[in-house]
């Protein structure tokens, strides 16, 4: 059972010390727990010949196994599950879009240690009592809406749980109920105040002072432009939901990184041998759940390259910080040879006057050489413009994509509106080779 009140200043500010002899604690319970009553892990530490008795600490964690996201699928859909179905209270999933979703199960545990966490979380925002939170991330198996939901109930504050689509609503009850936080993806901020401008919604009709955007990639260049068009500070939130959900890590307004609730979910950084990497070296970050009992894991390879910082922050908070992730190692395209992250072609676009922060990437086969093509939208006050200009402005983007990507991509220039809007995240990438594959066996 849950030890102590996780929402609790105190544990925000706590020593390194305190830290490391609390993660050493709940570290080594955890290993008994999943030794003894999840079979999937029992083998695993039988293979490698280790012991729950070897691990006294940190310090011994990278004895213990890896746990890939393919081990969710294989033992799906309860297999990891730690305790009884019946302590199971809720059970959430990821989408499911490459396979088998991944499922999350909670106990009732669980389901407070998220609430609180997520309250840490939007406390980072600014968010208190007197906050009015709209909150437009999907309701259901995505853990995005009901773990936001569950955060700003525990804070005491006023949930709007607009869940997500139907924008012209949104808008109205952003204005109506004077939301003070929006909490949704990246890029259903940008569709919000794209939808504002076509309305001929001014900023000031709107109360909101913050967003808490997460749940895809999203760079500083993004940042950026939402915070311009929506007039808020906004600010990162991190989560996964084979780990928890929305909440293991957050930004603090200093924008310095974004701190991981150590006291829950313990992380290393590994290179691609799985070699643990000191702090400040980049690699892919892996979680443990040191905390979590209806399915803990132990060492999630979650595929998102960043670094961590341990040193103070501004803020006053002692938990190590996690770079915004800069890409993810499983959304690698390789094209003729060159690997190519769509958050590559995103910075690239968000440096460039003219252009909107709505791109896709089209990815083919033509005689057997991989093209590539990147749509991205004029912005509309460049319509007028004559087409030796557009011709210019599409050379530009040209140059500066070979530039940075170090491969040739073909650029086509859309009209305002005319690529596909989402309320939740956006399908930055259509690799049409995987397609082409999937058709010629289907005619044999």
């Amino acid at each position: 059972m849950i030890e102590t009140p996780i929402w609790a200043p105190d544990i925000e500010k706590a020593s390194r010390d305190e830290l490391r002899h609390l993660q050493d604690k709940r570290l080594r319970s955890l290993v008994k727990r999943v030794y003894e009553h999840v079979p999937f892990y029992r083998k695993k530490m039988d293979d490698l010949g280790v012991e729950p008795e070897d691990i006294h600490g940190v310090e011994q964690i990278h004895l213990l196994p890896f746990t890939e996201k393919q081990d969710l699928r294989d033992n799906y859909p309860f297999g990891l599950f730690a305790v009884p179905q019946e302590d199971i209270v809720r059970v959430h999933a990821s989408s499911g879009t490459t396979g088998k979703p991944t499922v999350a199960g909670y106990t009732a545990g669980d389901i407070q240690v998220w609430a609180d966490l997520m309250a840490r979380s939007l406390t980072c925002a600014g968010v208190t009592k007197k906050s009015v939170v709209h909150v437009s991330y999907g309701y259901g198996l995505f853990t995005g809406g009901l773990g936001a939901h569950y955060g700003v109930e525990r804070i005491g504050a006023s949930v709007i749980p607009v869940s997500g689509g139907n924008t012209e609503r949104q808008l109205t009850l952003l204005e109506d109920f004077k939301a003070t936080t929006l909490c949704c993806t990246p890029s259903y901020a940008l569709n919000i105040a794209e939808a504002m401008q076509k309305q001929g919604i001014t900023l000031d009709r709107l109360h909101l002072a913050s967003g808490v955007f997460g749940a895809e990639p999203w760079t500083d260049g993004m940042r950026c432009k939402i915070e311009e068009m929506l007039g808020i500070k906004a600010l990162d939130v991190y989560g996964l939901t084979e780990i928890m959900g929305p909440g293991v890590s957050m930004e603090c307004v200093n924008n310095q990184g974004l701190h991981i609730w150590e006291d829950c979910f313990y992380p290393e950084i590994i290179d691609e041998n799985g070699k643990q990497l000191p702090n400040g070296q980049e690699g892919e970050i892996v979680f443990t759940t040191i905390l979590k009992e209806g399915m803990p894991l132990l060492r999630y390879r979650t595929h998102d390259v960043t670094t961590l910082d341990d040193a103070p922050c501004a803020c006053g908070r002692t938990h190590v910080r996690m770079k915004r992730v800069r890409l993810r190692t499983d959304d690698m395209l390789i094209i003729r040879g060159v690997n190519v992250f769509p958050s590559q072609v995103e910075h690239v676009l968000m440096q460039i006057k003219g252009v909107m922060p709505y791109y896709q990437i089209i990815v083919d086969r033509k005689q057997n050489m991989d093209t590539m093509e990147v749509q991205v939208e004029l912005d509309s006050r460049l319509i007028s413009d004559t087409v030796r200009e557009i011709e210019q402005l599409k050379t530009h983007i040209s140059h500066e994509l070979a530039a940075n990507l170090l491969i040739r991509a073909e650029v086509k220039l859309v009209q305002p509106g005319s690529l596909p809007r989402t309320d939740g995240k956006a399908k930055r990438v259509i690799d049409r080779r995987r397609d082409e594959g999937e058709n010629s066996c289907s005619k044999r």
